[in-house]
């Protein structure tokens, strides 16, 4: 299956074909070298190099001064590698930072690089050269390098084909194709290989993938084979025709640990094909340029516009989620979802679990299936369907079902846009939680790999002491600097560490007498709460409020506003306010509640009269008990929406204050409550209390559209239960809203004698559902057979119910049978 990781969001001017391109393993990062040399045509025009996370965020970009670059590669350690054509090969770090630089030796500066690779052993990774000469140098680790130039292929005058890099008996190997014959290069001599059970008729081999264990070998030929087996050639596994001879761009494996199913993935301009052992491959459409990056235990697909991965469906999801399984599992998860419905049916496929004492397992391949699914939504059913099924083991050990609930917690943040690791659950088990930290540590997300550290409870040896370790590299001492120094060195030392406090820091260098030092570390300070009780503290009022307003936090603005409020004078407090837009809005909000005079003066001041009006409405309520005091409140309201420009507000208030009037005169003629009422709810009470006239002139009065009137009349109407008098309503005029509404609401109050009325009185397009509100299935079908609608027929059939409607039933099957052979 294939899913989509991310929308990427990189703004690349270029298409993928036209720069390198690398992508790390285990959701890592991407290279891309724009404008390469092979493309360039104006000579002054520099290249770029540019890293993204893999959701497309950017990490790095920086101009290329150096020289004309092969090929692109990305080491273990999450290091770029940017081998040129010098055999020099420049070291990057993940933003950009160059770490060092080595050579591949004099020969091949002599002789050029013609093409490179970057691959990985278990030791570490390694960079495999082609020269000019046609000879090949590698170094199996970089970070020990120990050069090896590799024995010369006879009678070999021009590149090969298509080369890679084997790992065998722990050593490293090229294989390459020249013509119809492969050879094989060790340490000391080149040998003659030939692929086991290879299709006859072979005159080249156009592209060689190597899988991402190292174990398994792919060949695709000129006829259109792919050829997969065992690395050392020793064993063929399958052998596929995909009936296309261009050579593709890109192939590479994609299997899972641990499965027998072996799979390659081609790619070509606009297509993608999956093949294995099976006699179908399956085949996707690329629209646009795309890049393949095998993984342990699947391939991802980047393009300019999407990220995905495909892989091989793991065992658990496919027996739970293929069609009609009946595995234990899928039942269990028809249970819990059955029992969220409430529906008897969760206890039957509870037992049916039980009876063939398969709950345990069925317990176990739901938390192993959550592991596998990408999106939380569906971790979250099946770990509801893995805990509802513990619920009934007597002895089920938690531990696996909590692990699984850690370890989706960890995957989902470091899944996030804003951190692009799209791990899978057997990428972060074969990875190990250390590595993981490392990895974030080296993106500079010191809060996130501490959060983990702590809700995974990981010792602090090797969780939150370890990663502050990272910052100790640079600590420095130094004496005599001027206080920006120290200050900046200080945020060099600890960055944005959650662990240490940068306001000790600052109460002892204000405790010194360094009170522009103290502010400065201050500004380092990720803690809000730590920064304005020292700054408040410090006499630095203004600036307190600023970082309280810049926190967020609005209990520390509260308490910032307080301070201020104590140690200004009025007029100087209102005129920091009004500096401060978020605290002079936090400032009324607080004056809501608890000063409304200070409220109104803050209005007044900034001849603010939205706000104003709202004030006057508030206190209208609030205040006003007396209906001439509410009134006369409104009218300053609306006088102050006028003000401000503001008719529609202005006009719904005096329309309130119309109302409130009118409300007053019905409780005097009519008794009864009416005040404060909606206009709706006095029209509802009207119609309640027989008044139908006065209801009519109130909603023309304000204006009441027919349609609205209508089903207000109505459903007061049916309330009552005020049949007869509902019945003269409909003759009245042509109803505005039909006659399926009267159906609804008759039905509503089970009454279908009268809902009977009116269903024939229905217009023809909604005839259908009236009659079948009613209950009248057969004359339903007879008219959504009259009408030739097929959605009438299947709504209709729908309400067929055993043997009572089977004439029904059968009618409208033969209907069917009769339109399909028209």
């Amino acid at each position: 299956r294939k899913y989509e990781l991310y929308s990427m969001d990189w703004d690349l001017k270029e298409e993928l074909r036209d720069c390198l391109v690398a992508a790390a393993p285990y959701g890592g990062p991407i290279a891309l070298l724009r404008n390469p040399w092979r493309k360039e045509k104006a000579a002054s025009v520099r290249p770029v190099l540019e890293i993204y996370s893999a959701s497309g965020l950017p990490l790095a970009s920086l101009l290329w001064k150096s020289g004309p670059v092969v090929s692109l590669g990305w080491s273990a350690e999450e290091e770029l590698l940017c081998v040129q054509e010098d055999g020099a090969v420049l070291v990057y770090g993940l933003h950009g930072d160059f770490r060092r630089h080595f050579s591949m030796g004099n020969e091949v500066l002599q002789n050029r690089v013609l093409d490179a690779r970057i691959f990985h052993t278990e030791f570490g990774s390694g960079v495999a050269i082609l020269t000019g000469a046609h000879r090949f140098t590698l170094s199996a680790n970089v970070s020990d390098l120990k050069l090896r130039r590799m024995p010369e292929v006879p009678g070999l005058q021009s590149a090969p084909s298509c080369w890679t890099t084997l790992c065998q008996d722990r050593v490293a190997h090229i294989l390459l194709a020249v013509g119809p014959d492969l050879y094989l290069l060790d340490q000391s001599a080149c040998s003659a290989v030939t692929p086991p059970g290879l299709a006859p008729g072979v005159s080249s081999f156009l592209q060689m993938a190597v899988s991402f264990t190292c174990r398994h070998l792919a060949l695709f030929t000129d006829t259109g084979y792919i050829w997969m087996g065992t690395a050392s050639l020793k064993e063929k596994l399958c052998e596929f025709n995909c009936n296309i001879r261009a050579p593709p761009k890109q192939m590479v494996w994609c299997s899972r640990p641990r499965s027998k199913e072996r799979a390659v993935v081609v790619a070509w301009e606009r297509r993608l094909m999956v093949v294995g052992d099976a006699p179908e491959s399956i085949q996707f459409v690329l629209d646009e340029d795309s890049y393949l990056v095998p993984e342990l235990d699947g391939v991802r697909i980047f393009s300019r516009s999407t990220h995905e991965f495909l892989h091989e469906v793991p065992v658990a999801s496919e027996e739970i989620f293929k069609i009609a399984s009946m595995a234990p599992g899928a039942l269990l998860l028809e249970a819990q979802k059955e029992y969220e419905k409430e529906s008897q049916k969760a206890d039957e496929y509870l037992r049916e679990i039980q009876e063939l004492g398969q709950l345990t397992q069925a317990v176990q391949q739901c938390i192993e299936a959550a592991g596998h699914e990408h999106r939380p939504d569906m971790q979250k059913s099946l770990l509801r369907a893995a805990s509802f099924g513990k619920c009934f083991l007597d002895r089920f050990p938690p531990d696996s079902f909590v692990r699984m609930c850690q370890d989706l917690r960890v995957l989902n943040a470091i899944r996030d846009y804003h951190i692009g690791i799209p791990l899978t659950y057997s990428q972060y088990k074969q990875l190990t939680i250390q590595v993981l930290l490392d990895r974030l540590v080296l993106r500079r997300l010191y809060p996130l790999a501490i959060q983990i550290c702590e809700y995974l409870r990981l010792p602090e040896v090797q969780g939150v002491s370890r990663i502050l370790a990272h910052w100790a590299c640079y600590k420095v001492q130094q004496k005599d600097v001027s206080d920006e120094d120290v200050a900046r060195a200080i945020n060099q030392k600890l960055g944005d560490t959650p662990g240490v406090s940068y306001s000790d820091i600052a109460a002892r260098a204000y405790g010194c007498g360094r009170t522009e030092l103290a502010i400065k570390l201050l500004e380092y300070e990720p803690r809000s709460g730590e920064q304005v009780p020292l700054l408040l503290k410090m006499k630095r009022s203004k600036l307190a409020l600023s970082k309280a307003i810049e926190s967020g936090d609005t209990d520390l603005v509260f308490t910032v506003l307080l301070h201020l409020k104590n140690e200004l004078n009025r007029g100087d407090f209102f005129m920091t306010l009004r500096n401060q837009p978020m605290a002079l809005s936090l400032y009324r909000q607080f004056c809501k509640h608890q000063e409304l005079e200070t409220l109104k003066d803050l209005y007044n001041q900034d001849d603010n009269h939205q706000e104003l009006g709202s004030f006057h409405i508030r206190a209208s309520y609030a205040a006003e008990e007396r209906i001439e005091g509410r009134v006369a409140a409104l009218q300053t309201a609306a006088d102050a929406f006028y003000k401000a420009k503001n008719e529609f507000a202005a006009k719904a208030t005096e329309d309130q204050m119309r109302l409130l009037r009118l409300q007053r005169r019905l409780e005097d003629e009519l008794g009864g409550r009416f005040l404060d009422l909606s206009l709706h709810d006095t029209v509802t009470t009207l119609i309640l209390g027989g008044h139908n006239k006065r209801a009519e002139q109130l909603a023309r009065d304000f204006r009441i559209p027919d349609k609205r009137l209508w089903w207000l009349k109505l459903t007061a109407l049916a309330d009552l239960e005020d049949w007869e008098e509902l019945e003269k309503f409909s003759k009245s005029k042509k109803s505005p809203i039909g006659y399926l509404p009267f159906v609804e609401i008759c039905m509503k109050q089970h009454n279908k004698y009268e809902a009977k009325k009116y269903a024939s009185r229905v217009g023809p397009e909604q005839k259908v559902k009236a009659l079948l509100l009613v209950g009248d299935v057969a004359q339903a079908a007879d008219v959504a057979i009259e009408h030739r609608n097929e959605a009438e027929l299947s709504l209709v059939l729908s309400h067929c119910t055993g043997a009572t409607d089977g004439a029904t039933a059968d009618k409208i099957q033969r209907a069917r049978a009769q339109a399909q052979k028209k």
